[in-house]
């Protein structure tokens, strides 16, 4: 494509070096672009194999120009160039040693990152964190596995040679029993920063969740109605609050007097969805909260009781605040404002956001966390969990033969290699690279 005729082919491009070169079409010899050639050599390159880069102008005529001459490229009647398969790259970076699979996934959360979080998160994911951490525990299992089977292989007939083996490496295995634990501990931070902390808005019919939504979010994602019972399902939002995800859900309002089998139905998920949340906004018209009815019908939802209502709006501001401790110890607040004038909003989103970075922060400090990686998928705790009761398994009753103990401990490397996909990852391969896009 570099060769036009009449005219001399220049030079090859450098390696890794970026040359501007103007393309041309194989067939008719038709200029196509002026772009950017990068060409580089394997196993120096994304998927480990020789790559050529287009950097081409992105109007919608040059890259179908490209496209069309490169997949006319043949060889005696041969296609050359096919279009990449979703993934592709990625799945032929794994399969060549570039990338390990948690590696891959901190790709895949990178590119579908929406928040400062997560893109934090990803990165240090796809440089290579949490493999290091599996596979240096799989590395240490190794030696206590080989210095296990070399007793077992080569040990005499004493009866003492396998208790003295199995005691020599107990302090080791234990100690990778702890670092597993506290990995284990951490909360679900890293999968809360995937898939983003759960608000819910919950209150009596007509109180104005719905425009707590539509202000959250500073757009109309949900409907608003001066009739009761407007929503029927739950809604959710996905917001960046101070640069952490927050996936938020408007709910249906709740009531007792409900008789509606669709109202009720959307009454049971405003609850279920309430339950699930790890922080609840209850929002309260001004004009009846003084009633008792709001609070007989809501009880069991927030952190308030059913008592009898007080006889002034500071005082259920003050009761509101003093309601207790919510989800996660923190404790109760409560603002004041109006979502037709804006009056009180900026307060209640600065309390809203220093109540998502408490949630957030609440299983230690930000200097802590930033040294150590965090689980961030469902599979990776499964595996560590499964690894951690092989380990237990291996330092159970005393007299315990190291044959027995080999064999836990090989189970525990298993799984640890599951993760990373040193082992034993067919199943999950069509999953992790299904959800690429077609560049990746």
């Amino acid at each position: 494509m570099d060769s036009h005729s009449g005219h001399s082919s220049p030079p090859f491009p450098a390696p890794r070096m970026a040359s501007l070169r103007k393309l041309y079409c194989p067939v008719g010899q038709e200029a196509l672009d002026q772009a950017i050639v990068l060409w580089l050599p394997g196993p120096r390159s994304f998927t480990g194999e020789d790559t050529v880069e287009l950097h081409c102008h992105g109007s919608r005529a040059v890259v179908q120009g490209v496209t069309e001459a490169l997949l006319a490229l043949d060889k005696g009647g041969e296609a050359r160039v096919r279009l990449a398969e979703p993934g592709e790259f990625t799945e032929r970076a794994f399969a060549n040693g570039r990338m390990d699979l948690t590696e891959v996934e901190g790709l895949a959360d990178l590119i579908a990152a929406d928040t400062a979080a997560q893109r934090k998160q990803a990165l240090k994911q796809m440089g290579g964190a949490l493999r290091q951490t599996y596979e240096g525990w799989r590395e240490e299992l190794k030696v206590c596995l080989a210095h296990t089977e070399a007793v077992i292989d080569f040990g005499d007939d004493e009866l003492d040679v396998d208790e003295a083996a199995y005691d020599a490496i107990r302090p080791r295995v234990r100690r990778l029993s702890e670092e597993m634990r506290r990995h284990l501990a951490d909360g679900g931070r890293g999968e809360v920063i995937r898939a983003g902390i759960r608000v819910a808005i919950v209150g009596p019919p007509n109180a104005g969740k719905s425009t707590m939504l539509n202000t959250l979010a500073r757009r109309p994602a949900a409907i608003v109605s001066p009739a009761a019972g407007t929503t029927r399902d739950v809604v959710e939002v996905q917001l960046d609050v101070g640069g952490l995800p927050v996936l938020v859900s408007d709910t249906a309002g709740i009531r007792e007097a409900a008789r509606d089998p669709v109202e009720q139905e959307g009454i049971r998920r405003a609850r279920e969805a309430a339950g699930r949340a790890q922080l609840t906004v209850l929002v309260l018209d001004a004009a009846e909260v003084l009633g008792q009815e709001a609070f007989a019908s809501l009880a069991g939802v927030g952190p308030f009781s059913k008592d009898a209502p007080p006889e002034d709006l500071e005082t259920v501001l003050r009761a509101l605040r003093r309601a207790g401790a919510g989800k996660g110890g923190t404790s109760t607040a409560a603002y004041l404002v109006s979502l037709s004038t804006g009056e009180g909003v900026e307060e209640m989103l600065a309390g809203l956001q220093a109540r998502l970075e408490e949630v957030f922060d609440k299983d230690g400090t930000d200097d802590e966390r930033a040294e150590a990686p965090v689980i961030t998928r469902a599979r990776h705790r499964v595996h560590v969990e499964r690894c951690l009761e092989a380990l237990t398994a291996s330092m159970g009753e005393q007299g315990l033969g190291l044959d027995v103990a080999a064999e836990e401990l090989r189970i525990a490397s298993t799984e640890l290699g599951r993760i990373t996909g040193a082992v034993d990852v067919e199943e999950v391969l069509d999953v992790i690279f299904r959800d690429f896009c077609i560049g990746k």
